[in-house]
């Protein structure tokens, strides 16, 4: 399975973007997919996950960005909206097969290469 993420850009606050993780080699169905974010020095933060119809946030994110799934394009979106400079980070994809919702970024069985969103104030 190969994970591609997509979407990132530059942008300024108050605006929005819309991330996409592409899935190849094998359906989403019945995974476990979760958007984590970096900022250089620091370690992976959770953003947000799905699971089946359940999904999770981070407090920091809550409100604000949305994340959802499209089975017939194997695809799983971030929807980010009021975007804030501390918002600005490398956003990855990781996936696992799974039935519980997980924020542990070191559990998760394929990782893919990230997207640089850069927020200005």
């Amino acid at each position: 399975v190969q994970l591609q993420a997509s979407g990132g850009g530059s942008v300024q606050a108050g605006n929005s973007l819309r991330l996409s993780c592409v899935g190849s080699g094998r359906s989403f169905d019945n995974w476990s997919v979760t958007w984590f974010r970096q900022v250089p020095g620091q370690e992976q933060k959770f953003v947000a996950t799905l699971n089946g119809g359940y999904v999770d946030y981070a407090d920091s994110v809550k409100g604000r960005f949305t994340i959802s799934r499209d089975n017939a394009k194997n695809t799983v979106y971030l929807q980010m909206t009021s975007l804030k400079p501390e918002d600005t980070a490398v956003y990855s994809c990781v996936a696992k097969v799974s039935t519980a919702l997980n924020r542990q970024y070191q559990t998760y069985t394929y990782y893919g290469q990230g997207t640089l969103v850069t927020v200005s104030s």
